[in-house]
């Protein structure tokens, strides 16, 4: 992902982690309603009872949550969702380049390097960041509707529920099926928005700017979810049950394949799609804005002292 630069000083480390950071985050706040939308269609079919909702569509759900549970629910989980991205974005995607680089060891990246990187990164990011994505899951999928009460409150009281009644492991509970999940999404995202905008502009079809961007990390969305979905199914329903609800994640998918059927390892996809592809386009190209403009300020401070 290290394209020229309007900088001659190619980006630090530090400048690419926090444009990574604050990109996503951004990306996070915009998107937001979509992932609820996503995890909403994605729980669909575990609760059978009357009073439940039947979600249909992106818009459908969207517009069904912010009738029954008010407009607020639909970034119900969103302090989570940025600590996550601070925490998970900013290494896999702020540290993707400077380990391509070590696996590149000193020659031209290759295909293997790459999808190392993916993997290292992805890897770290996931069990770092794991506490978050589990409160965020189920502050998004728990609803008043069902004739229970909310098992949380808020972001902080579900890390302190979790951790009192399910120990310090049920916040990392689910981390080998969004290892796998972040592992496809790492490499499938990275690689081929790094692959694409490298093919861009060294064919001249586009040069190293917005609309490059924008083309990359649309295919790179587009590819991503494709892979992902099933994994992202699995575990979003294993994340937001309830202990003993499923006894692994073999049997979390067992059970959504006798009751529901092979569809329901696709549920959600459009909002997957819809999600994951604005959030690519937002963050890539916030995020090659802001380290160019970070580099700038950096050759400007260092130029006027």
């Amino acid at each position: 992902m290290m394209g020229p630069t309007a900088s001659d000083e190619p980006p630090t480390m530090a400048v690419k982690i926090f444009s990574a950071g604050v990109a996503a985050c951004v990306a996070d706040v915009i998107t937001f309603p979509l992932d609820t939308a996503k995890v909403r269609l994605q729980i669909q079919g575990e609760r059978q009872t009357s009073t439940a909702p039947r979600y249909k569509g992106v818009l459908g759900t969207i517009t069904t949550l912010a009738k029954t549970e008010g407009p607020v629910k639909l970034y119900s989980g969103l302090p989570a969702g940025l600590q996550r991205q601070i925490s998970f974005a900013s290494l896999r995607i702020g540290l993707y380049d400077t380990v391509q680089e070590f696996f590149a060891n000193g020659k031209e990246s290759s295909l293997g390097s790459k999808i190392s990187a993916g993997l290292t990164t992805g890897g770290v990011a996931v069990f770092i960041g794991q506490p978050t994505e589990v409160v965020k899951v189920r502050l998004q999928a728990q609803s008043h509707l069902y004739g229970l009460k909310p098992r949380y409150t808020g972001t902080y009281n579900a890390y302190r529920i979790i951790a009192t009644t399910e120990g310090l492991t049920g916040l990392w509970k689910g981390t080998t099926l969004n290892l796998a999940r972040n592992v496809i999404i790492n490499c499938t995202e990275l690689v081929t928005y790094d692959l694409m905008k490298e093919a861009l502009v060294k064919n001249q079809l586009l040069a190293d700017d917005v609309p490059c961007h924008v083309v990359s990390a649309v295919i790179a969305g587009f590819c991503t979810m494709v892979l992902s979905s099933p994994v992202d199914v699995v575990k979003t329903r294993f994340i937001n049950s309830t202990p003993g609800q499923y006894t692994s994640v073999p049997n979390c998918a067992m059970t959504m394949l006798t009751k529901e059927g092979p569809s329901a390892f696709f549920k959600g996809l459009v909002p997957s799609f819809l999600r994951l592809g604005s959030w690519n386009v937002i963050m890539f190209v916030c995020f090659e804005q802001l380290k160019r403009e970070l580099m700038k300020s950096r050759q400007t401070v260092d130029c006027a002292t």
